[in-house]
């Protein structure tokens, strides 16, 4: 049975902020020209929203640009910031308010930032894209690329449905689509299967240094009305990750959305180097803070959900252009490091890749070309000096851990405003950080209490996630005997830890012997087995469409 095949002017990969931003601003130019191109966005998740995760404190920046009415055509972006707070924890119970003198200017987030689910925004954008003429398909995951003769981009396949564990077709098969197109945005988000391909094969982080990620957690929780401030803001640093060098580095957030919810999680810098730390035991450990719990009792959590975030910023940004192919959002790494925020920041470099691919066609481009006006718009745009002011952050943080780095952050912001004559880097990855098990203290954490903390599974539970079980498994070993035979002895094997919905496990047979086996249906398309594997030993492909989390208001 042959592939369907369907041409396009563009295609986008990923219904996140920059591929709907990307997908809308094309049609609108398309539109305001009066010319008819062609466009389709394709979504692994079953619905668009589906794996969007996001804190999110939203800055209107790029919204503003592409719909100057939003606020009329009814986008979900309606709670603005009433206070800002940011306190550093020094253990369970201590923690200090630090004066809003000491926060750097880009730390503030003013009242036209909003708290708000960034999938239900996604959404809205999603009926706007649809109504200018956007084609989505939703459920269909972007599993191919396509390579014209000449070696360009000319497309992407979907992936086959009806695939069993063996490698059989199926009575139910399906094989997957050709969606080809003069030029392809890809919008993939954090460690985009598809655009880890790309930057290796075109060597497009040549010039770039290596990049860095965290793993955010989210918890939704309604909360007592008497406590809920809608719009207040609350982050921390500090208790209970580290403080100095060398310890493990991150940060909360605590926002107050509508209905009497709040969002509330904690990222962990992934380039820690304890293998027994836990990321998911560290956020469950921090709710118990004064501060948080106080908050949370007689509450009732509602949602849960994990997501790698990319964080290396400015200098590890890769070439943004290929032979007919763009790089957009997070899969290339647009995000603000200071203010850890890159929605904002997505949508605006998926509207430049946009208007990149729209002159090109306009002029009567057959495709296959680079697209160097991108990379010029992008260095012409407030998307550069923002993230160019912050570029010290991250490896600043690196070197100097929580405490000493906050007021390195001080001193390169509130004094110089970014504008230090010079770069600081970080070219260690983070999988290559962790030490072994010998020379690492054993961490013990405490048991979850079922009222504040919780357990993986349980937690897993509220994220909806599904696969299909008879098909092959989409976390694939490179090597199947490293695992038991190299991470466990050196590493304690740290999947076990690292993973925040317990897909990986180390099974003791009757015979002593040890063995790794991969839950792969618990999978909620994090990415950070593919990050931070220390033998870099586990490739993170798409299941079939529709697999994954089914996120609601996240």
């Amino acid at each position: 049975m042959e592939r369907e095949s369907m041409d396009f002017d563009l295609v986008v990969v990923g219904g996140g902020p920059a591929g709907l931003s990307a997908a809308i601003r094309f049609s609108q130019m398309a539109a305001e020209a009066g010319e008819e191109f062609s466009v389709c966005l394709v979504e692994k998740g079953s619905e668009i929203g589906a794996h969007i995760l996001s804190g999110a404190v939203f800055e209107t920046t790029a919204l503003d640009e592409l719909f100057p009415d939003w606020s009329n055509q009814g986008a979900p972006v309606t709670n603005p910031v009433s206070s800002d707070e940011v306190f550093y924890l020094i253990d369970k119970k201590q923690g200090l308010k630090v004066p809003s003198f000491f926060l750097p200017p880009r730390l503030h987030n003013p009242s036209s930032s909003h708290a708000l689910s960034l999938a239900n925004l996604c959404r809205w954008m999603a009926e706007r894209a649809e109504e200018l003429g956007v084609m989505i398909f939703p459920g269909f995951a972007a599993s191919e690329i396509l390579y014209s003769d000449e070696g360009s981009i000319a497309g992407v396949a979907t992936g086959d449905m009806g695939v069993g564990q063996d490698g059989e077709k199926k009575q139910t098969f399906q094989p997957g689509y050709e969606l080809r197109a003069k030029y392809t945005i890809f919008a993939e988000g954090c460690r985009g299967h598809l655009g880890k391909l790309l930057i290796e094969k075109f060597n497009l982080d040549k010039d770039s240094d290596v990049q860095h990620y965290g793993i955010g957690f989210k918890e939704i929780w309604e909360i007592d009305p008497e406590k809920h401030s809608p719009g207040k803001v609350v982050h921390t640093v500090g208790w209970p990750l580290g403080h100095f060098p060398g310890e493990a580095l991150g940060g909360s957030y605590l926002y107050h959305l509508e209905n009497n919810q709040v969002a509330l999680g904690l990222i962990v810098d992934l380039g820690y180097s304890n293998p027994h730390l836990s990321p998911f035991d560290e956020f469950q450990q921090w709710k118990h803070h004064k501060l948080i719990s106080e908050l949370l009792e007689g509450g009732k959590r509602i949602a849960y959900g994990a997501r790698a975030v990319i964080k290396g910023g400015f200098q590890s940004l890769p070439k943004l252009v290929m032979p007919g192919g763009l790089l957009a959002g997070d899969d290339a790494g647009f995000l603000d490091t200071l203010k850890q925020k890159g929605s904002h920041t997505a949508m605006k470099s998926g509207m430049l890749a946009a208007e990149a691919v729209f002159n090109a066609v306009k002029k009567g481009s057959n495709g296959g070309e680079e697209l160097h006006g991108y990379t010029q718009s992008y260095k012409a745009s407030w998307l550069y000096d923002d993230l160019r002011a912050v570029r010290n952050i991250t490896p600043a943080m690196h070197k100097l851990g929580n405490f000493f780095g906050a007021a390195y952050a001080f001193v390169d912001q509130k004094i110089f405003r970014g504008k230090l004559p010079f770069t600081l880097s970080d070219n260690n990855a983070d999988h290559s950080k962790l030490k072994t098990v010998s020379k690492a203290r054993v961490l013990k954490y405490p048991k979850p209490d079922g009222v504040i903390s919780f357990d993986k599974l349980s937690s897993v539970y509220l994220t909806a996630t599904n696969h299909e079980e008879d098909q092959p498994c989409h976390l694939r070993l490179r090597e199947a005997s490293i695992p038991i035979e190299k991470n466990l002895p050196l590493f304690d094997e740290p999947a076990q830890r690292y993973c925040p919905a317990g897909v990986y496990e180390i099974v003791r047979e009757e015979t002593g012997e040890a063995r790794f086996q991969i839950n792969a249906q618990n999978c909620i398309h994090c990415k950070t087995c593919d990050i931070k594997d220390p033998s870099q030993n586990i490739d993170w492909v798409v299941p079939e469409g529709t697999g994954g989390p089914n996120y609601g208001n996240m």
